[in-house]
């Protein structure tokens, strides 16, 4: 038997393979044999059948029988001997398998690159600088009192005024396109949110309660407010009540409507606290990406396309998933699976030179994980539970997958660690690391 092994990239190998005609003769000789023995050929009883007939009737059987089984003898055992570890499944090419001719055929497929990582110390990046944001603060609970504001109905002489809540019954019908007319319906509307077509909102001011007017508004196309279709809609309103909102009171029973706030300064001081760590997280979280990053740059290399694909696969889930928990979909974000795939591709590629290059660096410096570091992260999981955090060890104690799952992520946030530690950070505030 023949092999010859070819790069054809750093990620893609060619493996071709010529068995000798003597073998192919022998082993088609005993495909026929098996095929004799359990031939069901009119005029004859199982077993029974001439061969000449069998060869007749059974050729293509016989093919696909001898070229499965030569498949699955010669090329495995010839990765062995020459120490080729594919990571996906090969795509073979064949010869037409023939009696008395040696059959060659070539199988490719994907391999792990060869990783020589060369510098991963002295990175250079920016880390966005906290800043402490009251304002931010303020506007939270600005929203938080809107949530809780009552409607209270007006007087009947009561004119609409931004702000006030509105309800109304409409109609449209749409100039030139009477199939695209809209009969009689209800809308509540909070007049000057601006989130209803433009103009709407703006024409309501003034009218009370029963009173019915007409105009006519530029109509956007699909939805979007932005860009209008080039038709007008002839809108016929009538509105049937007018409430104001009544925002509550800023004080301390507002704050303990929120079950665990005795006062706004306890509400308050919470919300400080829990800003600053979603800040400071998103921060480290942005600035981990970003010297991720820095080493793909100093870097470079070629990924297999097999591990774009699945890391791709993985993101659809997990915004399917989130999407869901949320009571959305990928048509209400005008995405599909193709369109998800072709838009995050560039961030799939990334995330599977991230990790292989994380990898690297994990074997380069001999990353390990102790017994105090998983009891460690055990412990952050649990988030202070003694009963969760016994179940949580339990279960890794006896997942061996999940177990060195965990490990594998451990040891990549020690490896992000050794990065930072030896890497030049520069704090710069948002306004410089956007301009970067």
């Amino acid at each position: 038997m023949q092999v010859h092994v070819e790069d054809i990239s750093s990620v893609q190998k060619k493996i071709t393979i010529e068995i000798p005609a003597e073998r192919v003769n022998a082993e088609i000789e005993k495909a026929y044999a098996a095929i004799q023995k359990k031939a069901k050929l009119q005029g004859f009883r199982p077993g029974k059948a001439p061969m000449q007939l069998i060869k007749r009737t059974y050729s293509d059987a016989m093919r696909d029988d001898v070229m499965r089984r030569l498949y699955q003898e010669t090329l495995y055992k010839a990765m062995d001997e020459h120490k080729v570890e594919p990571i996906d499944s090969p795509t073979i090419e064949s010869d037409i398998l023939e009696p008395d001719v040696p059959f060659k055929y070539s199988a490719v497929f994907e391999v792990m690159p060869q990783i020589l990582l060369n510098e991963y110390t002295g990175l250079v990046v920016n880390k966005e600088t906290y800043v402490a944001k009251p304002e931010s603060i303020d506007s939270e609970l600005k929203s938080m009192q809107e949530n809780m504001a009552q409607l209270i109905p007006l007087d009947a002489d009561a004119a609409i005024e931004n702000g006030n809540s509105a309800s109304v019954d409409y109609s449209i019908a749409v100039e030139g396109s009477p199939e695209e007319n809209s009969g009689a319906q209800t809308a509540e509307v909070e007049v000057g949110s601006g989130r209803l077509i433009p103009g709407f909102e703006e024409q309501l001011i003034g009218m009370k309660s029963g009173d019915t007017k007409e105009f006519t508004l530029d109509l956007p196309a699909g939805g979007d407010e932005t860009e209008p279709t080039g038709k007008k809609g002839l809108f016929t309103v009538t509105v049937t009540e007018i409430k104001r909102k009544e925002l509550p009171e800023l004080d301390d029973a507002f704050a303990q409507q929120f079950g665990e706030y005795d006062s706004m300064d306890v509400l308050r001081a919470k919300m400080v606290e829990y800003h600053e760590k979603h800040e400071k997280d998103r921060i480290e979280n942005e600035f981990k990406e970003r010297i991720i990053q820095a080493l793909i740059k100093k870097n470079p290399l070629d990924v297999p396309e097999s591990m774009v694909k699945r890391q791709l696969d993985h993101m659809f889930e997990n915004l399917k998933n989130r999407l869901k928990s949320q009571q959305m979909s990928l048509e209400m974000m005008g995405l599909d699976a193709e369109g998800f795939r072709a838009r995050f591709r560039d961030d799939a590629i990334d995330k599977v030179k991230g990790g292989l290059l994380l990898m690297a660096l994990v074997e380069k410096e001999n990353v390990s994980v102790s017994d105090e570091d998983l009891t460690a992260h055990y412990e952050k999981i649990a988030a202070g539970n003694p009963e969760m955090l016994d179940r949580i060890k339990e279960y890794y104690s006896s997942n061996p997958n999940a177990k060195s799952s965990i490990i594998s992520e451990i040891k990549e946030d020690k490896a992000i660690t050794y990065l930072i530690d030896h890497a030049v950070v520069t704090e710069v505030d948002a306004e410089q690391l956007k301009a970067a």
